[in-house]
């Protein structure tokens, strides 16, 4: 784990080494002052000789003008360096989840990844900057301290230094427990987190149920236990920091006594003393920077820990020798596929199916029969148990992930669309399109009306989700945006099914505009919006039972004949 936080400062080395040449200098500069106190106690003063009183007193503020800069040094680019850091880490983690499989995040609460990315990295920016810097400063300081408390009276020094083992072995014993409960702070933050992202972007819904009241209690569970946490987590570090302070005040009550003694006795001289008092505060200085490293550290490894769980994930898997997909003519085919999410519950036996170069396909069937999973597989969100699943004869496992999803659209029930404006927006199709592109594509979907009656046209800001924009309007936006990517193989997974009739008939047409020479597959709930396909795939749990148009399918009085009329009769009931 030390090895791999290390790793993160060998791009700036630059900045790592002046920061620690610099805090160096610092303990260098701090162990200075008492050997001059002593000197002039001892020496200058009963010589009576101003002039050096002067020269020492001048010497002592250019040292503390050069500490005063190297403090300024260490304080500003120490923290560039974390900044850095942080900003690495973060750029690696958000790289890497974008790699990661959909499983993951069928799994995953956003607010757990935003915390990781977010907090976790917030604290390990800090012990980045400080942990080194610190514990670097502290060790020089404590060996220089030492050093020269022997060369003062070293049989005082033995006597002093006897309590520091016992704050050691303290120190260390604690550890243990301050990671634990850092730990678990770190995991009720991300609860909290996820907890109020859920609940913000469901507010609708909250809302149109009034339960609000139960979303408060919902939050004052989680908000309790980080509480709880929270408070564990004070009362250890309080433990922590007042019996190491107590520890320390004893060494100092220690010198003092012991000290006091040797003066009595005639063992050290006044100047001695000073200078020793002086230097205990000197070291017992780097003794509390030690305190604030290990609370640090801990809380630091915590999240660092948090943070390597997520880069250890593996993700989509892709061979060594994959291959890019390309000049797509669009024929797809199952062979003997199957596929379970948990391997455990089948979704999908023994699948065999061919679609044809620009073949438009209807897939039916109950809930649950594993329509929109038959399609995930297709782009690779998922990868199958066994069998194979090739596109113009070319197995999707062997190709570039990349090439592959390049050449698939899929078009859904529930639009996601960005926040920004709605050029950002179609533009995703496409980035590099023109505005000319742009506007074409969104002629095709239907949307270039709507869009140039907004006060701001395509220059419109649509809010997050989409939010200020219908169902109807945001699901216009994503055909346009498939326009501009035009791809060779087109999902479209219910698009259709939540709009009302008017929206429905604009989009229809649009579709039926975008599935030209494209191989098409439609995963339909509503058995009317696919009457007219030439083709229709009936799915359920028992794999593909029937398949033929409309007419032929009603004839037979299966499956298909079954759902058909049970949606007339619920259309007329309604």
């Amino acid at each position: 784990m030390i090895k791999k936080f290390i790793s993160y400062y060998k791009p700036h080395k630059g900045l790592f080494y002046l920061d620690i040449i610099c805090a160096f200098l610092i303990s260098s500069s701090d162990l200075a002052y008492p050997m001059v106190t002593r000197y002039i106690i001892n020496t200058v003063i009963p010589d009576k000789n101003l002039s050096k009183i002067f020269a020492f007193g001048l010497f002592l503020l250019l040292l503390y003008f050069a500490r005063m800069v190297l403090e300024y040094i260490v304080g500003y680019y120490g923290h560039i360096l974390g900044l850095r850091i942080q900003y690495d880490m973060r750029k690696e983690i958000f790289s890497h989840i974008q790699k990661l499989p959909i499983s993951y995040f069928d799994n995953t609460k956003t607010g757990h990844l935003m915390s990781r990315v977010t907090n976790d990295l917030f604290e390990i920016s800090e012990t980045a900057h400080h942990a080194p810097e610190d514990l670097f400063l502290s060790i020089v300081k404590i060996i220089g301290a030492f050093i020269l408390l022997c060369t003062i009276n070293w049989q005082l020094t033995l006597i002093v230094f006897l309590i520091i083992p016992f704050m050691f072995y303290f120190m260390v014993v604690y550890n243990t427990k301050l990671e634990n409960t850092f730990r678990r702070a770190k995991e009720s933050y991300a609860n909290i987190n996820a907890r109020i992202e859920e609940s913000i972007s469901g507010i609708r819904v909250v809302k149109s149920f009034t339960n609000e009241r139960f979303e408060n209690t919902r939050f004052d569970e989680g908000n309790e236990k980080m509480k709880n946490i929270r408070e564990e987590t004070v009362k250890q570090i309080g433990i922590f920091d007042s019996t190491i302070h107590f520890l320390s005040n004893s060494s100092t009550v220690i010198a003092m006594v012991a000290g006091g003694y040797f003066v009595y006795t005639g063992s050290i001289n006044i100047g001695d003393f000073v200078a020793y008092i002086i230097y205990m505060t000197q070291f017992l200085q780097p003794l509390n920077i030690l305190l604030r490293f290990v609370e640090q550290y801990q809380e630091g490894m915590a999240g660092f820990r948090r943070f390597v769980e997520i880069l250890k994930l593996q993700p989509e898997t892709e061979l060594s020798n994959e291959k890019f997909l390309e000049n797509v003519h669009g024929e797809i085919s199952f062979k003997d596929v199957s596929f379970s999410y948990d391997d455990k519950n089948t979704v999908l036996k023994d699948i065999n199916l061919t679609i044809k170069k620009g073949e438009s396909v209807a897939i039916v069937g109950p809930s649950g029969s594993g329509k929109t999973t038959l399609c995930s597989l297709i782009p690779r969100f998922y990868d199958i148990d066994s069998g194979s699943i090739t596109i113009d004869s070319v197995d999707i496992n062997t190709v570039c992930l990349e090439s592959l999803r390049k050449n698939i659209g899929i078009v859904q029930q529930d639009v996601f669309l960005f926040s920004g404006s709605i050029r950002e927006n179609v533009a995703y199709g496409k980035l590099d399109a023109t505005d000319d592109e742009i506007k074409l594509a969104c002629i095709k979907a239907n949307a270039d009306e709507f869009i140039t009656a907004m006060p701001y046209g395509y220059e419109t800001i649509i809010g997050e989700r989409g939010i200020k924009l219908s169902g109807g309007q945001k699901q216009r936006l994503s055909i346009a945006r498939m326009f501009l990517k035009n791809p060779p193989i087109l999902i479209l997974d219910e698009a259709t099914s939540s709009l009302d009739n008017k929206s429905e008939s604009i989009i229809q047409n649009s579709i039926e505009e975008l599935s030209k020479d494209r191989t098409t597959l439609i995963i339909a709930h509503r058995l009317a919006t696919i009457r007219n396909s030439k083709r229709i795939i009936v799915l359920t749990e028992n794999g593909i039972e029937e398949e033929g148009t409309h007419e032929q399918l009603i004839r037979r009085k299966g499956v298909y004949y079954n759902l058909y009329n049970a949606q007339f009769e619920s259309l007329l009931i309604g």
